[in-house]
C-alpha cells in the first residue's frame, strides 16, 4: 500500500512562484511612472523658466536706462521725467522703510496671535477668530486702501500721530508737520495686509509641533507660558522665520493699498509723518504716463530693482535658515 506524500514545498522566491513584494518593487518603472516623472519635472522647470524669463524681459526693457545712468540710478534721488533725469533711491528707501515698519508691527502681533490660537484659546473663540483672520486675507487691497483713506488715516492723525508728536516730536522719526498720507500710514496698511499671512502660516507651524514637546515641559514643572515659549516657539523658530519671510515678500510687492495712503512723494526724509513712495507704487502710478523711451526704460529698471530685491531677500532668508539649522544641529551634538 502506497502512502501519499505531500509535494515538496518550493523555496520562497523560487522559479514558478509569484513574485515577492521586493521583486515587484525592483522591476523597471512602467511607462506611466516615467511619464508622471517627466511631467512633474517639466512643471518644476516651468517655474524656473518663468522666473528667468521675467528677469530677462525686465533687463531687456531697462537696458537703455542702465547704459545711460549706470550705477548712479540706484544712488540718485532725482526723479524728473521732464528733464529725463531718473534715480531710484527714494523708491528703494520708501520700500524698505515701509516694509520694516510693517514687519515691526505684524511679526510680534502675528506670532502672538498664532500662539494664542494654538496653545491658549478655547474652542468657542478659536474658530471665529480663525475665520475672521482668513476673511481679512481675502479683502481686496483696493478696499483696504479706501478704508485706510477714510477711516485709518483720520483716526491716526487725530490720536496716535498726535500722541507720538507730543511725546517724541523731538526725535527725527516723529518731527515735522503731521500729514495724512505718510510713510508711517503706508507701513501700517502693509502690516494689516501681511498679518493674516503670518498668523495663518505660524499657526500651522505651531500646530505641527509634537505634543511630546509640551508634555516634556509640563513634566519638568513649566507653566503654560514657559512651555509655550521654551518648548513650542523655540522648537518652531525656523518655520516661524519662514512665515516672516513670506510676509516680507508680500510687503515688498504690495501696490494698490500703499499707493493710496503713502503720499507718493519721491523724497528721503527721516520723519515718518512725511509722504513717501515705493517701487511698486511708482510703477502703478506712472507706467501709463511714460511719454518717452528713457522714461519707460527707467520704469522697467525700477521693476528690475524690485525683482532683484525680492530675489535677494529670499536668498538671504535661505542662507539664514541654513545657518540656524547648522547651529541647532551643532548644539544638539554638543
Amino acid at each position: 500500500m502506497e502512502v501519499a506524500t505531500a509535494p515538496a514545498s518550493k523555496a520562497f522566491g523560487a522559479p514558478g512562484e509569484p513574485a515577492s513584494a521586493r521583486q515587484v518593487m525592483a522591476r523597471p518603472s512602467r511607462f506611466g511612472d516615467k511619464a508622471f516623472e517627466w511631467l512633474t519635472c517639466a512643471m518644476a522647470l516651468t517655474v524656473v523658466v518663468l522666473v528667468i524669463l521675467t528677469g530677462w524681459e525686465l533687463w531687456i526693457g531697462s537696458v537703455g536706462a542702465i547704459k545711460k545712468f549706470g550705477f548712479h540710478f540706484l544712488v540718485t534721488s532725482t526723479w524728473d521725467p521732464v528733464a529725463d533725469q531718473f534715480g531710484a533711491l527714494p523708491f528703494i528707501y520708501g520700500t524698505l522703510v515701509s516694509s520694516l515698519i510693517a514687519l515691526l508691527i505684524a511679526v510680534p502681533l502675528g506670532i502672538a496671535t498664532a500662539a494664542y490660537l494654538t496653545e491658549l484659546a478655547p474652542l468657542w473663540i478659536r474658530q471665529p477668530l480663525v475665520s475672521l483672520i482668513e476673511m481679512l486675507a481675502a479683502i481686496p487691497s483696493v478696499i483696504l486702501g479706501l478704508w485706510g483713506i477714510f477711516v485709518m488715516i483720520p483716526w491716526l492723525r487725530d490720536y496716535p500721530f498726535a500722541w507720538l508728536k507730543r511725546f517724541f516730536g523731538w526725535t527725527p522719526l516723529f518731527s515735522g508737520s503731521i500729514y495724512g498720507p505718510c510713510m508711517l500710514a503706508g507701513g501700517i496698511i502693509i502690516a494689516v495686509m501681511i498679518l493674516p499671512i503670518i498668523v495663518s502660516v505660524s499657526r500651522e507651524i505651531l500646530r505641527s509641533v509634537p505634543d511630546l514637546q509640551r508634555e516634556a515641559a509640563y513634566g519638568l514643572g513649566a507653566t503654560r507660558w514657559e512651555a509655550t515659549r521654551i518648548a513650542v516657539l523655540s522648537y518652531a523658530k525656523k518655520g516661524l522665520f519662514g512665515a516672516v519671510i513670506l510676509g516680507l515678500g508680500r510687503a515688498l510687492g504690495e501696490t494698490m493699498a500703499v499707493t493710496m495712503v503713502i503720499g507718493n512723494t519721491p523724497q528721503i526724509v527721516a520723519s515718518l509723518f512725511q509722504p513717501g513712495y515705493t517701487l511698486a507704487s511708482v510703477l502703478a502710478n506712472e507706467f501709463t504716463e511714460a511719454t518717452t523711451d528713457i522714461y519707460l526704460q527707467a520704469l522697467f529698471e525700477i521693476g528690475l530693482v524690485l525683482f532683484g530685491i525680492t530675489i535677494l531677500v529670499n536668498l538671504l532668508a535661505q542662507l539664514l535658515l541654513r545657518t540656524i539649522s547648522t547651529t541647532s544641529a551643532t548644539r544638539a551634538v554638543q
